[in-house]
C-alpha cells in the first residue's frame, strides 16, 4: 500500500460491513436464543494498517494536517480497545455496577475502588463543572473535554452520558464521532427534545418515535464509519413524559434498529423494570438508581440480575456524598477549625490517591547526573574538558577515579530538620534530640465546658499544631519547650500554653 493511501484508510473502514450482517444479528437474538450474546459478533471492528513511513519525509501543511489525523486515529483505537473491553463485561455472567463520576479525580477514584467501569454522569458534569443544574446547559464541547480528561485519567472502560445528541441526526452522528476520539467506551443517546434535562425531573418531553428511532441509526452509522466498536446505550424518557408503553415501542423499535444496550429512565415500579428486560431478552438492559429520591425503586443487585438486568448506574452518589463533604469542610474552617482527622484523608494518603509515589518512582529513571560533555555516540569520559571548565584536568587518584566514573550513585547528605543549625555543639544536639522525642497533648474545651478534643500530637509535627488550631498563631510553642528543657527537661503534665480563642473556648498544651 503506497504512502499516500496508507493514512486515509486508517480513518476509514477498509471494506463495510455487508447490509445482511444486521439483520442476521437482529434474527439471531429472536429465532436462536442458545446463541451467546449474537448482538456482538455483528460489531467486529475492521482491523487497522500499520502507519506508513514516506521516505524522503515531506514537509509543509499536509504534514501538519496527516500527523493530527493519525493522533486522532490514535485516540480513537485507545476507545475501541476500552470498547472490547466494555463488551467482554456484558458478555460475562452476573450484574455489574457502574458508579458515576464528574471529572478525573472522581473516575480514578472509582478505577482505585475495584469498579470494572464507570459512567460519566451528565448532571454531575453540569454541576462541578458549570455549577448549574442538568438542564440543557452544557454544551457537546464541555463534555467531549470532560470526558477526555476522564477516559485519560483511568484504564477502565467508561460509558459517556451523550445526552440527546445536540440536535438532529447529524448531530447525533457528530456527538459519537466526537465521543470515540475522546476514548469512550460506550455512550448514551436519549429522545428527549431540546433542551434536555435530568429524566426524574418535571417536564419532560421527547421527539416522534420515527426521529427517537432516526437517532440510533444515526449513532450506530457513526460508529461504522469511525471503523469503530463504541457501545451504543439507547435511552427513551418516554416513560414519564407520554406512557410506559411508549417506551416499550420505542426499546423494542431501538433492539431492531441494532443498538447495543436498552435503557428506560425514570420507571416506576419493579413491574415496569421487568417489563423493559423482557424486550429481546439476549440483549442487556440498563438500570439507573437515582439515589436520594428518584423514581425507579432502589433495589440492589441481586434484585436488579434477577429481574434480567446487565449493568446498573449510580448517578448522584460521588457529586452528593462530594457536597455534603465540601459543606461540612466549609463549616469546620468557618468556626476556626479544619475537618476532623475521620472525615479528612492524611497528606500522604492524599498524595498516594493523586499518584505522586509512582510519580517520584518513574521520575528517578530521568533524575541521574550526566556529564554536559556527554553525546549519543561518544564515549563518556569525566576528565572530558568541557565548556563548563576550561582549566587542566588535575592527576587524580586511582580511588578519585573510580568515585568519579561511577556517575550513577551521587553522593546525598540528608539533613533533618532542626539540626543543622547546631552542628557546634554536641550537648545542643542532644538536647534538640531530646525535645524533638516529647509528645504534647492538646485540650479543648468548649464554652460550656465540655471537652471537644483530647488528642497527643508528637514535638515534630509543631509546626502542624498551629494550623489546627488558628488561635496559636504567633505563639513559638518550640521555644516555650526548650525553655522547659533547659534545666534537664519538662515535667510530665507541665502546661506550656492556656488561653481562650476568639470562639471563647479554652485551649491547652501540655508536655507528655
Amino acid at each position: 500500500m503506497s504512502s499516500l493511501m496508507g493514512l486515509p484508510s486508517l480513518l476509514l473502514p477498509s471494506q463495510p460491513p455487508p447490509p445482511t450482517l444486521l439483520c442476521s444479528s437482529i434474527q439471531s437474538r429472536h429465532s436462536s436464543p442458545w446463541l451467546v450474546s449474537p448482538w456482538l459478533s455483528s460489531r467486529a471492528p475492521t482491523p487497522q494498517q500499520p502507519l506508513p513511513f514516506a521516505s524522503p519525509p515531506l514537509r509543509g501543511p499536509s504534514v501538519r494536517s496527516r500527523t493530527t489525523r493519525a493522533a486522532v486515529v490514535v485516540r480513537a483505537s485507545a476507545g475501541d480497545s476500552a470498547a472490547k473491553e466494555l463488551r467482554r463485561i456484558l458478555e460475562t455472567p452476573g450484574i455489574h455496577q457502574g458508579p458515576a463520576c464528574f471529572d478525573a479525580l472522581s473516575a480514578r477514584l472509582v478505577h482505585r475502588a475495584g469498579f470494572q467501569f464507570c459512567f460519566m454522569s451528565g448532571f454531575s458534569v453540569s454541576a462541578a463543572r458549570l455549577g448549574l443544574p442538568d438542564v440543557g446547559l452544557i454544551s457537546y464541547g464541555e463534555m467531549v473535554d470532560q470526558g477526555r480528561q476522564i477516559t485519560e485519567a483511568v484504564s477502565i472502560p467508561v460509558i459517556g452520558d451523550g445526552d440527546n445528541g445536540y440536535g438532529n441526526a447529524m448531530n447525533v452522528k457528530r456527538t459519537v464521532k466526537g465521543f470515540i476520539q475522546a476514548g469512550f467506551a460506550g455512550i448514551i443517546i436519549e429522545d428527549q427534545v431540546s433542551p434536555k434535562a435530568c429524566g426524574h425531573t418535571r417536564g419532560r418531553k421527547v421527539v416522534s418515535r420515527e426521529e427517537a428511532v432516526m437517532r440510533i441509526k444515526a449513532a450506530i452509522d457513526a460508529r461504522r464509519e469511525s471503523g469503530s466498536d463504541i457501545v451504543i446505550v439507547a435511552r427513551t424518557d418516554s416513560r414519564q413524559a407520554v406512557s410506559l408503553e411508549e417506551s416499550l415501542r420505542r426499546s423494542r423499535a431501538f433492539a431492531d434498529i441494532g443498538a447495543d444496550v436498552l435503557f428506560i429512565d425514570a420507571l416506576a415500579s419493579r413491574e415496569e423494570m421487568k417489563a423493559l428486560c423482557d424486550i429481546s431478552p439476549l440483549l442487556p438492559k440498563m438500570a439507573n438508581m437515582l439515589e436520594g429520591g428518584g423514581k425507579t425503586p432502589i433495589l440492589n443487585p441481586i434484585e436488579l440480575e434477577q429481574l434480567g438486568f446487565k449493568i446498573v448506574s449510580y448517578p448522584l452518589s460521588l457529586i452528593g456524598v462530594s457536597i455534603r463533604a465540601m459543606e461540612d469542610a466549609l463549616a469546620a474552617i468557618k468556626s476556626g477549625r479544619v475537618p476532623p482527622p475521620g472525615s479528612l484523608p492524611s497528606f500522604d494518603e492524599i498524595k498516594d490517591t493523586l499518584g505522586f509515589n509512582n510519580y517520584y518512582e518513574e521520575e528517578k529513571r530521568y533524575i541521574n547526573p550526566v556529564h554536559p560533555s556527554y553525546q549519543s555516540g561518544t564515549e563518556y569520559s569525566p576528565r572530558t574538558t568541557t565548556a563548563y571548565s576550561t582549566e587542566p584536568t588535575a592527576q587524580v587518584t586511582p580511588e578519585q577515579s573510580q568515585r568519579t566514573d561511577n556517575f550513577n550513585e551521587p553522593v546525598v547528605e540528608v539533613v533533618t530538620p532542626y539540626v543543622y543549625d547546631n552542628y557546634s555543639s554536641d550537648d545542643s544536639r542532644n538536647r534538640q534530640s531530646r525535645i524533638l522525642s516529647r509528645t504534647f497533648r492538646l485540650k479543648i474545651t468548649g464554652r460550656d465546658g465540655l471537652e471537644k478534643l483530647d488528642v497527643r500530637i508528637p514535638a515534630g509535627f509543631l509546626e502542624g499544631l498551629t494550623r489546627v488550631i488558628p488561635g496559636l498563631g504567633g505563639v513559638d510553642i518550640m521555644q516555650k519547650l526548650e525553655d522547659a528543657s533547659v534545666d534537664g527537661g519538662a515535667d510530665s503534665g507541665k502546661i506550656l500554653l492556656d488561653l481562650n480563642d476568639a470562639m471563647g473556648e479554652r485551649i491547652q498544651v501540655l508536655v507528655e
